[in-house]
């Protein structure tokens, strides 16, 4: 299965005849064969290429553009094979809030995925969103295999039926084995069949695949749906990809998931690819082998989908036009049977979020807002608990002034999370509180804004309500909460309240980071986006409303220094980038200027050469 070496000394053979000149083409070996692996993941339920929540086009991503990209490839080449790399039922108000509630009905992903033509599919973490047998009911909905070599029946059986396929490609046997994250119980433990489930250490299942494999593969692809580094088992790296790696040298394709990244790199002579969320980008790994079938050169690509024309073959498959239609329907209210339009879910009086100061940093993770605190305010009503935390999953989430539709909930709330009430001591609190805090960067004397760490997705903020309390970024991290109040009074380490949180923070935070030691005593039936639904169905028109129980200090923007306002400016014209993962200073006054400067007279030649032609 490894790479062989006659090609490079038949080469370098031509090389030494030619007196020392490379040839333009090296000579190709008789019986010499080239096949493509296209992989994709994370697709996340967007088929059309498309915006639920905005009721917008997209114009990088999406199913439809990626199989435009795919069928392009097969038209170039014979010996194509189609893999995912999992968590493409969940993601989108089409599958969550619409078909992933009644399995029993043709769900659209698996049949695009089955006109799409895969030859196999890895399960993901969010397969396992509504239970095992849920799961089940639309897995078995595909024309294809779909792997899960470490997920288990009780009698040691593939919860799926396979654990790897092999598919013969121009007469190469490549072998697929399909590992999911491990880590599903953290995140879904209690749902229908999970605990059930035996969960095994992706390393450990692909070693036993292989095993069994034996000599039936010339080439072994392992499809993992993890990062290449341990999410939670550090020790043990029963969660990464590097851990399969590293015992299983057989390997000679491996295909990333789950962590949203681009990830293209080869570790001697194994292809490594990962791909964006949402069908953004799609990995390519083109193997040459000799007519051994032994691998003498591998390389891997990842393919961007901007400017992708979606295909228009995939759109206009009954089912899944009919799905996109009627998701646009619920959005707006109607029945998703036709009716178009129909009765908003509520209405607000204005919008939610302030207007941001600096284009491009989210005054909502900067202060505390409408947004947050009504979100905080329906946990703190459904849970009777004393506190509450939640995060703003996207920096541009906001509600508009009038009417609100599905579409509008669904972008303040994108998650289809449950609800938990958990015993917090109040040192356990002002940790998490801590924790949270650490998605900013440290202030430094003469920034003119906050900015934050890139290491931390802005999905993991959390804010807090039933608390007031302060954020120093003038501390470093670990040192930041200060002036915690409970009902007026100074929160005690020894105080225990009740938090009101969501099951995924609950695990993959509070329990893994051991942050907290009770255990959750109480959980919702429903989803937390439900919960919002409800309450604008019930106190429409909403009012936004602010209670500043939280605010950064330790800070000195020097917002009455002219340079700040100057240099604000060209950012918020388009001249300066951003400065969302690191903060402007006064002392680069000068650089930033002569940035903005040359920035601007660009902006000028394009457009005097616009006006030229």
């Amino acid at each position: 299965m490894k790479k062989n070496y006659t090609r490079l000394l038949a080469v370098i053979l031509s090389f030494l005849l030619l007196g020392g000149m490379m040839p333009a083409i090296a000579f190709a070996e008789e019986g010499e064969k080239h096949i493509v692996i296209l992989g994709t993941s994370d697709m996340h339920g967007n088929i059309w290429g498309y915006s639920y929540e905005d009721n917008a086009e997209t114009a990088n991503n999406g199913m439809a553009r990626l199989y435009t990209y795919i069928q392009e490839v097969r038209a170039e080449y014979p010996d194509v094979i189609l893999v995912d790399g999992g968590d493409d039922i969940q993601g989108t108000i089409m599958t969550d809030d619409i078909y992933n509630k009644i399995p029993d009905d043709p769900h659209p992903v698996i049949t695009a995925m089955n006109a799409m033509g895969y030859d196999a599919m890895t399960l993901g973490n969010h397969e396992f969103n509504w239970g095992i047998p849920s799961m089940l009911k639309i897995m078995e909905q595909a024309e294809f295999p779909v792997l899960g070599a470490n997920v288990l029946n009780q009698d040691g059986s593939f919860v799926t039926g396979y654990g790897w396929t092999i598919v013969d490609c121009g007469g190469v046997k490549v072998a697929i084995i399909g590992v999911c994250t491990p880590d599903i119980p953290i995140w879904d433990g209690g749902k229908e069949g999970i605990d059930e489930t035996i969960f095994e250490a992706a390393s450990t299942a692909v070693q036993k695949a292989i095993a069994q494999i034996g000599e039936e593969a010339d080439i072994i692809m392992v499809s993992a749906h993890m990062g290449m580094v341990a999410e939670f088992d550090e020790d043990g790296g029963t969660d990464s990809a590097q851990k399969i790696l590293d015992d299983n040298p057989e390997v000679d394709v491996l295909q990333v998931a789950h962590v949203h990244i681009t990830v293209n790199e080869k570790q001697g002579d194994v292809v490594i690819g990962g791909t964006r969320n949402g069908g953004r980008e799609i990995a390519r790994f083109d193997l040459i082998l000799d007519k051994d079938n032994q691998i003498t050169d591998a390389s891997v690509e990842i393919v961007d989908m901007t400017d992708v024309t979606p295909s228009e073959e995939i759109r206009e498959i009954p089912l899944i036009k009919e799905a996109h239609e009627k998701t646009i329907a619920f959005i707006q209210g109607g029945t998703g049977d036709g009716e178009e339009g129909g009765a908003a879910l509520g209405s607000t009086t204005a919008k939610f979020q302030p207007d941001d100061e600096i284009l491009g940093l989210p005054e909502g993770k900067l202060e505390d807002t409408a947004v947050m605190d009504l979100i905080n305010l329906i946990q703190l009503e459904n849970s009777q608990a004393d506190v509450s935390a939640c995060a703003l999953f996207k920096d541009t989430s906001d509600l508009p002034e009038g009417d609100i539709n599905y579409g509008d909930i669904f972008n303040i709330y994108k998650f289809d999370n449950t609800l938990y009430r958990v015993p917090v001591t109040g040192r356990e609190l002002k940790n998490y509180m801590e924790w949270s805090a650490e998605c900013y960067n440290q202030w430094k004397p003469g920034d003119i804004n906050i900015s934050f760490d890139p290491e931390y997705p802005g999905y993991l903020y959390d804010m807090f309500a039933g608390v007031d309390y302060e954020i120093n970024l003038s501390k470093p991290k670990g040192e930041r909460i200060e002036n915690v109040m409970f009902h007026g009074e100074p929160l005690q380490d020894d105080q225990v309240l009740m938090l009101a949180v969501n099951n995924y923070r609950y695990s993959s935070a509070l329990k893994t980071g051991e942050l907290v030691e009770g255990k959750k005593e109480w959980e919702s039936s429903g989803s937390i986006r439900d919960m919002i639904v409800a309450y604008f169905a019930e106190n429409s028109p909403v009012e936004p409303e602010v209670d500043n129980n939280w605010k950064i200090t330790g800070v000195d923007l020097s917002e009455d220094d002219s340079r700040r306002d100057e240099i604000i400016g060209y950012i918020n014209d388009g001249l300066l980038p951003t400065p969302y993962n690191e903060s402007y200073n006064l002392e680069d006054y000068d650089e930033l200027v002569a940035l903005a400067m040359s920035n601007q007279e660009n902006q000028d030649l394009e457009i005097e050469s616009d006006h030229s032609h």
